[in-house]
């Protein structure tokens, strides 16, 4: 659990040897490139990549396909992606156009079956035709056109009007109806037409299916070609010679010099600069390496500040347990992650995600175990279960003192975090005046003697200490007093931080009531209705079950995720960063059936 230490090499070498020397830093996979063009190139196209990624998810979208290709002499790929997309486009149309002419059906369908009769047997006159509402029906004696009520139903009265021109607007008590002049045969005939064209569509989509093997095959080699070809323009050249330049982790630099000794490079190995902006490396235990997924997704600390992954990972499983607060809904929850672990196994970050959702489903029934909940059941007194119950929901103060407990310790690990990080420097001194800070609330809340001074050196040291700019006359030495006074003004977002985590307890009793309270309404409803009572039961039960375990889950995640990225950080990250891309070629498992 760390930053990986990260050095900036250059490699310089003859034009001519340039992209076999890209193409081997690609097959090394340790470089995170640096822009040496004074000029930036435009964002590039995603060309062959970005197309077979789209051919790919449309195939694999497929409801049936057919026994893979495994090799073919003769697979084109291009032509295979081209045909994929157009019979995509093509698809598409045809959805749309089938919809368009069924809704166009069911619009017709109260006028019935009717072609317009030639102008001239209705001496230039035409038809214009009303939906008009049966509130509005007593304005049709005001009408002065001639007209014809030709259907009725429960909402409308279908009336059509001959005139030469449409009829003015106040004419009628509604706008006019659009129809149409395709008659009805004429659409369903259109409907069946572009049916059958739709099943070849389909047959054809499904015959393409065999080939998505093959594609993801290609898809990693039409990958490596578009990152080369954007690597090529990251180079800085001359007409005899280029520059490559990028980030290596510190471990991976003999491999670089092995490889500049091998193609006949200069190597340049600098270490990072205290002006430098290098990427952030994280370096996890794949077991816990969930955390770093998180921290991926939502904010990358920066290069010079810690990793906060394995305490994300922890945290993150204790707060979703608390919200869950039920066995039995952890065990569903393991069935879930069983049900998708096959799936997220391809892939390194989906193993990562499955070894985080197996920590959730520990930790939930462990606390489920602890909290005495079982599907909103609680054991009999008497029941060995009973013994292991250690916590009770229903109890607002022992809950509370347990959310708050949790609340406090997570926000000292996050400053004791950032004070070792900052050993060695008077900066250490700040975090640490917060966790006395803290900790002094906690013994005036209790009435603790010393609190007060506690409380009073712990607020000093966070004036005194969270400006540490050197004082070089009277102006730095009232910036940095200004600095320590607003650094006080998170006394009161400590105090609201604090009070963040009793929504671990208030999610918490919120689950276990609405558990309870939807087995007694199947009881009831049991008891009210003895013929369908065990239908009832049944039916409640699981649906009632279903929701709340949904709503569980969902609040456990977003307020789990909530007190780490927000109330956490703020503590324990200081600035963000961005993540290390490695110049490497792409590793894909090829799709097989």
């Amino acid at each position: 659990m760390s930053i990986v230490a990260l050095r900036r090499v250059t490699l310089l070498g003859r034009r001519g040897g340039k992209q076999d020397t890209l193409r081997d830093l690609q097959r090394l996979g340790v470089m995170h490139l640096i822009d040496l063009r004074s000029k930036k190139p435009d964002a590039p196209a995603g060309g062959v990549a970005s197309d077979t990624r789209k051919a790919l998810a449309y195939l694999l979208d497929c409801p049936v396909k057919r026994h893979q290709v495994p090799s073919d002499p003769d697979f084109d790929h291009q032509a295979i992606v081209m045909r994929a997309l157009e019979n995509q486009r093509r698809t598409r149309d045809l959805e749309d156009s089938i919809d368009f002419t069924r809704r166009r059906l069911e619009d017709l369908e109260p006028w019935g079956d009717f072609e317009f009769p030639p102008l001239e047997s209705l001496a230039d006159h035409r038809l214009w035709f009303y939906e008009v509402p049966h509130y509005k029906a007593r304005q049709l004696g005001d009408v002065a056109l001639p007209w014809q009520e030709v259907h009725r139903d429960n909402r409308n009265r279908y009336i059509a009007v001959i005139a030469r021109e449409e009829p003015a607007v106040n004419t009628l008590p509604v706008p006019r109806t659009h129809t149409g002049s395709v008659p009805r045969r004429r659409l369903r005939e259109e409907l069946q037409r572009l049916v059958v064209r739709l099943d070849e569509r389909v047959a054809e989509r499904e015959a393409l299916t065999r080939w998505i093997h093959l594609l993801h095959r290609h898809q990693a080699r039409a990958e490596d070609a578009a990152s080369l070809d954007q690597a090529q323009c990251l180079t800085r050249d001359s007409e005899a010679i280029f520059a490559v330049q990028g980030w290596v982790p510190e471990r991976a630099i003999e491999d670089a010099r092995r490889l500049a000794e091998r193609r006949g490079l200069a190597l340049l190995d600098e270490p990072v600069a205290p002006e430098d902006q290098p990427p952030t490396l994280l370096d996890n235990d794949e077991r816990t390496a969930g955390g770093a997924e998180i921290v991926h997704f939502y904010q990358m600390p920066g290069y010079r500040n810690w990793d906060p992954s394995r305490v994300i990972f922890f945290s993150f499983a204790v707060f979703f347990a608390m919200i869950l607060a039920d066995a039995g809904y952890a065990l569903l929850l393991l069935g879930a992650v069983l049900f998708f672990s096959k799936r997220l196994a391809r892939s390194r970050a989906g193993t990562r995600v499955r070894n985080l959702g197996f920590a959730l489903v520990g930790c939930a029934f462990a606390y489920g175990v602890l909290a005495g909940g079982y599907f909103g059941w609680n054991p009999p007194p008497d029941a060995w279960l009973a013994r292991l119950k250690l916590f009770d929901v229903n109890d607002f103060d022992q809950m509370m003192r347990l959310a708050i407990g949790i609340g406090l310790a997570h926000l000292v690990v996050a400053n004791a975090t950032v004070a070792w990080h900052r050993r060695g420097r008077t900066a250490m001194l700040a975090p640490l005046g917060w966790i006395v800070a803290l900790l002094a609330g906690v013994m005036l809340y209790y009435g603790i003697t010393g609190g007060g001074a506690a409380l009073a050196l712990g607020l000093a040291g966070v004036a005194a200490f969270s400006d540490t700019r050197p004082v070089r006359g009277p102006l730095d030495l009232l910036k940095r007093a200004g600095g320590g006074l607003y650094a006080l003004t998170d006394v009161t977002r400590a105090f609201g931080d604090v009070l963040s985590y009793l929504r671990l307890f208030a999610l918490g009793l919120a689950s276990a009531s609405l558990a309870v309270t939807f087995n007694q309404l199947a009881a009831d409803a049991a008891a009210a209705f003895p013929s369908l009572g065990i239908l009832l039961y049944a039916l409640i039960l699981i649906a009632g079950h279903a929701l709340n375990f949904v709503l569980a889950v969902v609040s456990g995640v977003v307020h789990g995720l909530r007190l780490n990225l927000i109330e956490f950080y703020h503590w324990g990250i200081s600035d963000e960063g961005y993540p290390f891309t490695a110049f490497a070629t792409t590793e894909t498992t090829p799709w097989s059936n």
